[in-house]
């Protein structure tokens, strides 16, 4: 067991994200068993993984002593050639478009080749990070490892916390994706259906079931190909695998999505353009009528264009 006496300059974050500094290589699957299987309390009792942490909480985390010498090693900052397009970037945040097959947080398979990591190398190359820092910079929301696209982090932990709420919130934030799906989709249409997440399978469904979370995405016609759809997507809410999921539910999988696609189209996929994930491209956030330390980001809208390997399908199609 570990336990942590919460100061002002980790405040105001939540609990998750200040176990993941702290355990900076356990993978995220870890950090989530760990709320799980109740092994996480402040002030000796149980919370949930989005509390938010308070001056002099003192937290304590159950773990073995041989995962924690693990999971507690520094990440090895080193000068480095940054090799992903930044989309923008001031004092506060970094904008990126991040290439699919691109972790942005380690798994159990791969702690080092991630988006993060690099970021942390990018700002140490620039002296504006080094591991003995209080604050490590971080995403301020998810991408799957095999959608493209852009990815925003918070350099400072108040801009940070900023940004995960206007995620969640999502009522000054829009985000659109492109994608390539089946089938020849003939309107613009919304999936509004309920998604259940199975832990243990890493596998979402559409669901009535009371645990499920309400779900919705709009999707407009971009092009038609000749037994295909590229689709602009808007997100309403913002749910694990949930524009995956949904197209699936609308008979519309995603072109090379392995977990809820189309077999047989992926084989041909696979064949013909070596294609090994699913054509999923998050390509614009836009903000709205922000206040506090981000008002400057209000009304701004970022972009991130297609993937060369995305274009020279649709080229070829």
């Amino acid at each position: 067991m570990i336990s942590y006496l919460i100061n002002d300059t980790q405040s105001n974050q939540r609990i998750d994200k200040f176990i993941r500094k702290q355990l900076r290589n356990a993978p995220l699957s870890f950090i989530y068993k760990l709320f799980r299987k109740k092994d996480v309390k402040v002030n000796n009792k149980h919370v949930d993984i989005n509390y938010i942490l308070k001056e002099n909480d003192e937290v304590k985390v159950y773990i073995r002593e041989d995962q924690l010498e693990d999971f507690k090693k520094n990440i090895q900052l080193k000068q480095i050639k940054f090799n992903h397009e930044i989309v923008y970037e001031d004092e506060n945040i970094l904008i990126i478009n991040k290439p699919a097959g691109l972790l942005i947080h380690g798994d159990s398979k791969n702690k080092k080749e991630t988006l993060t990591n690099d970021v942390l190398n990018y700002l140490y190359s620039k002296n504006e990070y080094n591991s003995n820092s209080l604050f490590t910079p971080a995403p301020a929301h998810r991408l799957d490892r095999n959608t493209s696209g852009l990815v925003i982090f918070g350099k400072n932990n108040k801009v940070l916390q900023e940004l995960m709420n206007i995620f969640k919130e999502k009522s000054s934030v829009s985000k659109e994706y492109i994608t390539l799906v089946c089938g020849d989709v003939l309107k613009d249409g919304e999936v509004n259906k309920s998604l259940l997440k199975i832990e243990n399978k890493n596998l979402v469904v559409v669901s009535d079931d009371e645990k499920a979370k309400k779900a919705i995405t709009q999707y407009s016609i971009l092009q038609n190909y000749d037994g295909f759809t590229l689709l602009k997507v808007k997100l309403l809410t913002g749910r694990t695998h949930q524009i995956r999921v949904h197209m699936q539910y609308i008979n519309h999988s995603i072109v090379g999505d392995q977990k809820y696609g189309n077999i047989e189209i992926n084989k041909k996929f696979k064949n013909e353009f070596n294609l090994n994930y699913q054509l999923l491209h998050s390509s614009e956030i836009q903000f709205y009528n922000l206040d506090g330390c981000l008002k400057y980001l209000s009304n701004k809208k970022f972009k991130a264009k297609l993937p060369a390997f995305f274009e020279n399908i649709l080229k070829k199609l």
